[in-house]
């Protein structure tokens, strides 16, 4: 039932921005991203010779990166992809990391995940899945021998957390002379001038003579990239060298009339433009696209961007996206021009950054922010609609790319807001919660300034920082700021606005993560009257209210309401198409949790199974719900009598949440106590107080040292410490427990008569069984009238009270009580369930406490 350890696998899932024919026949076992092999790349031997000795080099067990640092367009990036495939037969993984925004680095090195053998990203989250890559490159295993290049870094800040240090090897390749400061570096010049003959010569034949490529290479000044663009200029005019050269000296001059400092050198500056005014006359509908394609980034931009865009390009886009021909016509010779890189397995394509660069340079700031808003257009415009369907979340990173070179997060168009957005949920949902963070707190910012601090889209983006903050478990900042954001929200939108009511929503949940529950549930209460009245009863709004209504009755105990309201939400959530499969597993599993705790525990059993099986199927046994809806079916099993599945499951759940959170998050910390519940149940008594005081060390950090589940989880401790021969400290403790609790959530909250069922155990323990006896008396007439007289809870409490009454002389009473007691409870568990023999051996039974989801 339980898959132990990594799934592992000999294929990688190939992304699909990499080519099929971009992957050698022979070499790494793993070969991702890396760019097609340039066939006119030439020259460098000497360039190549001195990173192959200083890569495998061997100075010291930990490899050091190697960076490759010149000026744009001299062609460090043709060397680091010539470098990966004449060495591959080196290298067991060769993997590709385009590193200009160093926000989007996680993501890519994410993707390594599965390639490696670990659980994928979107199993485990973006920014897990990537600390779990760099340890596992690291550790050497499975791979040892291994490259992975970071293209483009041109922050040393920004980059060097994310290198790997071990066995392998790191290539950088960056403009920024300040790499050299921090790993050894080897500097990209111009080509020599037998390189740059040698090229020209090899891209256009026995058309050009040795002495006019000398004389061409002279006057683009040896740079790669201008000979690059000058050769695709001549190859597909047919133009002679003499014609261009006289061009290009026109060219050169109006440049340098301009009197503006030049950002490259201006050979690359005058070849290029020479390219762009021949494509104006031929296609000026290809000059607009190009244009545009500059206020993208320079990462590969969609084709379906241009082909959706006809429905909401700008006036200087729409003539060309409305017309298929004229579109692709454009495309083609932009590519015939080497102008863009078309990657047609893909549908993608590429500007080079300097040529992006020249292309804005040379608009006036009136046409510059035209562009930037057509981009804004189609990127929000063709975007998928839900960012929580799984199926939409590689177009959702295919945009990512684009969001911050665009200025997008400058536009104030709703719908540019809209999908400014609905990428941070993408990335929230996915579990990248640091670049969401980092995002959202740039939307506060720059969108209080455009628009002030009481605009509809700066409260949204707050609430959105408010649930990130909350899948951090930064349960105090959560409040505070959805506290504060709810108000203005009431204010500005009024109290029934769906925004507010979403907004309330999530603060009901960072009042449940600071332990306030009844004033949760009251909220919650309000939310689901609120979607009800303007949504009615089929909205999923409507549903996803209810679910959290739900868990709201579930954290008070009330677990009639609970089952009742999630039995109808669940129902009516699967049987709609497209419900998210997330929220869908959620509420299963939050079903099974309300049966459990009502009583009803091979039933809660079943149910759980289900969801967990569900999980497993449809996000993968890494995916943090699925692991959730894993611990609630271990806890099923304990209770359920199934003690080694259940010791099983557990330790496995709890392995895979430490390694995905680490120890001190809250579901890691639930998951512990689970298996210290789960060990004691075995016997394993030692192990099982070793792990939950360490766990109870973290719970005061996350939640506060007032919060009920920092009280609950103390009753483990204190059954522990009995069990272990301390009965005197575990009623000291139960004491404490069952005052804070009361004060907190009433001496009727499940928490607190499960206190008290313990601490009656302490006090027979002691020997002061006048005091268990009334104490006992007492929990079972609250059991009683708040639960059921057939509740699991008022059974046991029943059961321990017969052997207080007859240790008090009331040995009739205390027969009369446990034949009362001891069929029903036979009929909820079973006869050979270990709690129903205990009762039937004359032995106490102790609650215990298991922390549910907030």
């Amino acid at each position: 039932m339980v898959a132990n350890g990594y799934r592992t696998s000999s294929a990688v899932e190939r992304r699909a921005d990499v080519a099929e024919n971009s992957i050698p026949k022979q070499g790494p076992k793993v070969w991702e991203r890396v760019p097609k092999r340039n066939p006119n790349f030439t020259g460098r031997k000497d360039l190549l010779a001195a990173l192959r000795k200083s890569m495998h080099t061997v100075t010291a067990v930990v490899a050091q990166p190697q960076a490759l640092q010149g000026l744009g367009g001299v062609g460090k990036t043709q060397l680091a992809i010539e470098y990966a495939w004449q060495y591959r037969d080196h290298y067991d993984l060769v993997w590709w990391v385009s590193a200009d925004q160093p926000l989007l680095v996680p993501s890519v090195l994410a993707g390594m995940a599965q390639a490696l053998g670990l659980p994928p990203a979107t199993s485990t989250g973006v920014e897990q899945a990537t600390q779990a890559v760099i340890r596992t490159l690291e550790s050497g295993v499975p791979y040892r021998s291994w490259l992975v290049i970071f293209d483009n870094a041109e922050e040393p800040e920004y980059i060097k957390d994310f290198l790997p240090r071990g066995p392998g090897h790191v290539l950088i390749t960056s403009r920024n002379s300040r790499w050299s400061d921090h790993e050894p570096t080897i500097e990209v010049d111009v080509f020599r001038r037998d390189e740059s003959k040698a090229f020209l010569h090899r891209r256009l034949g026995d058309a050009i003579g040795d002495d006019e490529a000398d004389r061409l290479a002279d006057k683009l000044g040896d740079l790669p990239l201008a000979l690059e663009q000058a050769a695709a200029l001549l190859a597909r005019t047919l133009m002679s060298v003499d014609e261009y050269l006289t061009l290009l000296e026109e060219q050169t001059s109006r440049l340098l009339s301009l009197e503006k400092a030049p950002t490259y050198p201006q050979s690359m500056t005058a070849a290029w433009q020479l390219s762009v005014s021949q494509l104006e006359d031929r296609v000026p509908a290809a000059v607009e696209v190009l244009r545009c394609c500059a206020f993208f980034g320079p990462e590969p931009i969609p084709r379906d961007v241009f082909r959706r865009g006809n429905r909401v390009a700008g006036p200087r886009l729409t003539p060309v996206l409305s017309d298929p021909i004229e579109l692709t016509r454009a495309l083609s010779q932009l590519e015939s021009l080497a102008l863009v890189k078309v990657e047609p397995t893909t549908r993608t394509l590429q500007v080079h950054r300097l040529n992006q660069a020249l292309l804005r340079d040379e608009l006036p700031e009136d046409q510059r922010a035209e562009f930037r808003h057509e981009v804004h257009l189609l990127l929000s415009g063709t975007a998928p609609a839900d960012p929580d369907e799984t199926t939409n979340w590689p177009r959702f990173e295919e945009l990512a790319a684009h969001l911050e070179p665009s200025g997008l997060i400058e536009c104030t168009v709703p719908a540019v807001r809209k999908f400014a957005i609905d990428l941070v949920r993408y990335m929230y949902v996915r579990g990248s919660y640091q670049q969401a963070q980092a995002l959202l707190n740039e939307y506060i910012q720059k969108w209080t300034e455009a628009s002030g601090p009481r605009h509809s889209d700066v409260l949204v983006a707050r609430i959105h920082l408010g649930n990130v903050y909350l899948a951090l478990t930064l349960y105090s900042r959560a409040q505070e700021l959805m506290s504060e954001t709810v108000g203005m929200m009431e204010e500005s939108l009024g109290p029934d606005h769906p925004e507010t009511l979403w907004g309330k929503q999530s603060y009901a949940a960072a009042l449940r993560g600071r332990g306030e529950f009844g004033k949760a549930q009251e909220i919650d209460a309000e939310v689901v009257e609120g979607y009800e009245r303007l949504s009615g009863d089929n909205e999923r709004v409507v549903l996803r209210a209810r679910a959290n209504l739900a868990l709201a009755y579930t954290l008070t105990s009330e677990y009639v309401h609970a089952q009742k309201m999630l039995q109808e939400t669940y129902l009516r959530q699967s049987s709609m198409d497209g419900y998210g499969r997330r929220n869908l597993l959620a509420t299963w599993s939050n079903l099974s949790r309300a049966v459990r705790l009502g009583g009803q525990l091979e039933v809660a059993m079943n149910i759980a199974e289900e969801a967990y099986n569900y999980g497993v199927a449809q996000l993968g046994e890494d995916h943090p719900r699925t692991l959730l809806a894993a611990k609630d079916l271990a806890i099923s099993l304990r209770r359920s009598g199934r003690v080694t599945e259940a010791l099983q499951l557990m330790r496995d759940t709890h392995h895979r949440l430490q390694r995905l959170y680490g120890d001190g998050h809250a579901d890691t910390m639930a998951a512990a106590l689970g298996l210290s519940n789960t060990l004691r149940a075995n016997g394993d008594l030692e192990e099982a107080l070793t792990i939950v005081r360490r766990t109870l060390e973290h719970y005061p950090a996350v939640f506060g040292a007032n919060h009920p589940f920092v009280h609950a989880s103390k009753i483990n401790l204190a059954l522990l410490l009995r069990l272990t021969g301390d009965a005197a400290r575990a009623q000291e403790l139960d004491q404490e427990v069952l005052h804070g609790l009361g004060d907190l959530l009433g001496r009727d909250h499940d928490y607190a008569v499960t206190s008290a069922v313990n601490l009656q155990n302490d006090l027979a323990a002691l020997g002061r069984h006048d005091e268990a006896r009334a104490l006992g008396e007492e929990t079972m007439r609250r059991l009683r009238t708040y639960f059921t007289p057939d509740h699991y809870l008022s059974l046991i409490c029943a059961a321990n009270l017969s052997l207080d009454m007859q240790a008090t002389g009331a040995e009739e009473e205390a027969k009369r009580l446990l034949t009362e007691t001891v069929p029903q409870l036979d009929a909820l568990l079973g006869r050979e369930h270990p709690d129903a023999l205990a009762v039937a051996a004359g032995q106490r039974v102790n609650g215990d406490f298991d922390p549910p989801p907030i």
